[in-house]
């Protein structure tokens, strides 16, 4: 019996690719070895509760990879379906990207309208309860598999978030959760894209977006906004794609694991999308991974202002790794650096302009109102249309501090192109 305990945890050992082979004249390899062994045959046999040798195996695999980051994991079959299906743009769930911290489960971003953003759920709120019970103790993938469910059923999260005096408890109805990873709208003459996650399909989307842009606007668009806040990340190739769209040449990413010759450079290829038009970033602190890359290429080209708050601060590379009829494991297998070759892992990316998020409320005060030549009697009306409004934004944008300065920001850059331009046809 012993032997059997002791030839389940060299495979155990034995499933992680790149460990150091384990050396059969290795007694200390094998001392630790057939302590797992006697472990595992002590819990299984004298435990209050039965439990399985697979639950044992499971939990002892999982503990491996949970005690190197918060990022590596095993998932069980069902998880690794789960995880295929949402890196496609669908998935069941509230709609929440999280991660551990402190044990807890620590919200990085709510995902554009998903259950959870209409519940009210923010990016860094802490959920240290599910239906009552505790997180503390639980892997992520056990936190993030009980938050799923059938659709239509509910599940309360204790919440504690910063500057609330006291634990939230908020009611979501799990949905199917359906991504459209990118939107875009038209701000006057200013291009606005937001791109909530990055999935198999947001090359596809953001192209689709700026050829929209240009049918409608032809060249009088002035620039884009491209909104990364609250974007969880994603797939790493997506991320290289979007920066790749506004990018004419040059590094985007590199990537570089425990050995030397694992360094991986990802560079752009000929072609700007938008041909030098400026452009604005917004990113906040639930912008994280594939985001920052996006963020960091543009800000160390000089081709894009980043506005907004710090990032995350994710810069590592996670690879998954099927396990045969087993799931598989999420493992960190590499770092990313910017094209200055700046790691931005728990430091994040610091914006060239920083802007909090404010909300600001018109107060109208008729005793402080200033006259204008309006005011007066009998003062002549203006010429033409009089409900005219020039450069009118969206109503979507009301109330959008952040966004609003992004917007005149692309504004004054125009401005000032084309009072250049017309110097210099004055000078001709």
């Amino acid at each position: 019996m012993k032997k059997l305990f002791l030839t389940a945890a060299l495979g155990l050992a034995l499933l992680v690719p790149g460990m150091t082979h384990v050396d059969a004249a290795s007694s200390e390899t094998y001392r630790q070895l057939n302590l797992f062994g006697d472990v595992f045959e002590r819990v299984r046999e004298e435990y209050v509760e039965e439990v399985t040798d697979e639950q044992l195996i499971e939990a002892a695999i999982q503990g491996m990879l949970a005690s190197l980051d918060p990022h590596s994991s095993y998932m069980s079959p069902d998880s690794f379906d789960d995880m295929q299906v949402q890196t496609r743009g669908e998935f069941g769930g509230l709609g929440i990207e999280v991660t551990m911290e402190d044990g807890y489960v620590k919200v990085v971003s709510p995902i554009d309208d998903t259950p959870a953003a209409r519940a009210g759920i923010q990016a860094g709120d802490l959920v240290v309860q599910l239906d009552g019970e505790p997180v503390l103790g639980l892997s992520l993938n056990d936190a993030v598999d009980r938050m799923r469910g059938p659709v239509g059923t509910d599940i309360v999260l204790t919440v504690v978030r910063e500057g609330a005096e006291e634990p939230l408890e908020i009611t979501i109805t799990r949905d199917i959760i359906t991504i459209q990873s990118v939107r875009w709208r038209l701000e006057d003459k200013i291009g606005y894209v937001r791109i909530t996650s990055f999935n198999e399909q947001t090359e596809d989307g953001l192209v689709q977006a700026i050829e929209g842009m240009k049918a409608e606007l032809g060249d009088e668009l002035q620039g884009v906004v491209l909104d990364l806040r609250n974007n969880p990340g994603g797939l790493l190739d997506q991320a290289i794609a979007v920066s790749d769209v506004f990018l004419d040449k040059g590094e985007i990413v590199s990537t570089r694991g425990r050995r030397p010759d694992s360094t991986q450079r990802f560079n752009a290829r000929p072609g700007d999308m938008v041909a030098g038009l400026p452009v604005v970033v917004l990113i906040n602190g639930g912008s994280a991974s594939a985001s920052e890359i996006v963020a960091g290429a543009l800000q160390d080209h000089h081709r894009a202002i980043i506005l907004g708050e710090k990032s995350f601060g994710k810069g590592s590379v996670q690879t998954i790794i099927p396990l045969p009829g087993q799931g598989a494991m999420r493992l960190t297998t590499a770092r990313y650096y910017t094209p200055s070759g700046i790691s931005i892992q728990a430091k994040g990316i610091v914006p060239d302009i920083a802007v909090a998020q404010v909300v600001i409320d018109a107060v109208e005060d008729d005793a402080d109102h200033m006259r204008s030549e309006a005011d007066l009697r009998n003062s002549l009306d203006a010429e033409g249309d009089g409900d005219a409004e020039a450069g009118a934004r969206s109503e979507e944008s009301v109330g959008d501090y952040q966004l609003n300065r992004a917007l005149d920001m692309i504004e004054g850059i125009a401005l000032m192109a084309g009072v250049v331009a017309d110097s210099d046809t004055a000078a001709n």
